[in-house]
């Protein structure tokens, strides 16, 4: 009698096994999703985009397809914004700097100097604090699954090392079409020039600009090396990219389905900060060997920068909220082991 009672017993629970995953099967309905991004196919965000449609397609059994467009095919980032906002199209990965006209408190991560290393920016952008930037995305028609990494940006330009605060006095340096960045570059002496990344190459190449600002990874795959001389290791702003999805369409989706996406978000998450941060290593030794001259800002050169915006991060302070901005030095100071 025992023994037919747990062989029933055994039966019932693969009975019910089995039809919780039908259930789950059944929970995942045919969808075509496209998935923008801006650099090409075989740049750190090609890869990744490439893990993400590989595990979502893995993890809801061949459903759920990912379409992934590069080379801002679909637009630039605030193109792709606006359709996701619109819900035509339903999911892209960009620049957090283009969402602060969006959404406010995206300009704390264009805090000069903000992080020390990686590690800081990790902890701070997977924790609470990154968690509630996303969140003020939702109200606006987004919802912010992960960040990527950009990386670290740094100073190249035609005219000198810059070893020194002094040095980028009167120095036309192309920055992003953002208050943060042109106030940041005005504040050290930089003349400032607001210009989209498509023009800057010529822009360098006709003197238009002195020089720019981004991680080595950029500064090697778009071949600056060929109009700009010096490359300045400032460490100035870590940039990081964030993975959004179309709120409209994102609230037709069941649990199931969006467990399956904010999985493989995380999951190319952490393949494309690994990929970038040896990539960036790779781009800094190809960099110097195709003969930019290198030179590093001390961290006495890096507190004075640092100090000289005091004003401008008051300025984002008040933008992104006196919470939030607390809360992260908070974080900041406890990382840094201090009371």
């Amino acid at each position: 009698m025992k023994l037919f009672r747990r062989s029933l017993l055994a039966a019932l629970s693969l009975a019910a096994l089995a039809s919780t995953g039908a259930a789950i099967a059944q929970d995942f309905k045919p969808r075509l999703i496209r998935f923008g991004y801006g650099l090409n196919e075989q740049s750190n965000q090609g890869r990744a985009a490439k893990v993400f449609a590989e595990a979502v397609e893995k993890a809801s059994g061949g459903k759920m397809k990912i379409r992934a467009i590069g080379a801002a095919a679909l637009g630039p980032d605030t193109q792709m914004q606006q359709a996701l906002i619109g819900g035509a199209q339903e999911m892209m990965v960009g620049s957090t700097a283009t969402l602060v006209g969006i959404t406010a408190e995206m300009a704390l991560w264009d805090t000069p100097f903000l992080f020390n290393n990686t590690r800081e920016a990790d902890a701070v952008l997977d924790g609470p604090i990154g968690q509630k930037v996303l969140d003020k995305l939702q109200d606006k028609g987004l919802v912010g699954l992960v960040y990527w990494e950009n990386g670290f940006r740094n100073l190249t330009n035609s005219k000198r090392p810059v070893g020194k605060l002094e040095d980028l006095n009167g120095i036309k340096l192309r920055v992003m079409q953002n208050n943060v960045y042109l106030d940041s570059f005005k504040t050290l002496g930089a003349n400032a020039v607001p210009l989209p990344f498509s023009e800057l190459f010529s822009a360098m190449e006709t003197n238009t600009v002195d020089g720019q600002e981004n991680p080595y990874n950029t500064i090697l795959s778009s071949k600056f090396y060929e109009v700009q001389k010096f490359l300045s290791v400032t460490n100035h702003v870590y940039s990081p990219w964030v993975l959004l999805v179309s709120k409209k369409w994102w609230d037709g989706l069941n649990a199931a389905e969006k467990k399956v996406l904010q999985d493989a978000a995380r999951a190319s998450r952490d393949f494309e900060r690994k990929d970038t941060r040896e990539e960036a290593t790779r781009a800094l030794a190809d960099l110097k060997a195709k003969g930019m001259q290198i030179n590093e800002l001390s961290p006495a050169e890096s507190a004075r920068m640092r100090d000289k915006l005091t004003k401008v991060n008051a300025s984002i302070a008040t933008q992104v909220g006196m919470d939030l901005w607390r809360d992260t030095q908070a974080e900041l100071a406890k990382l840094r082991g201090q009371k």
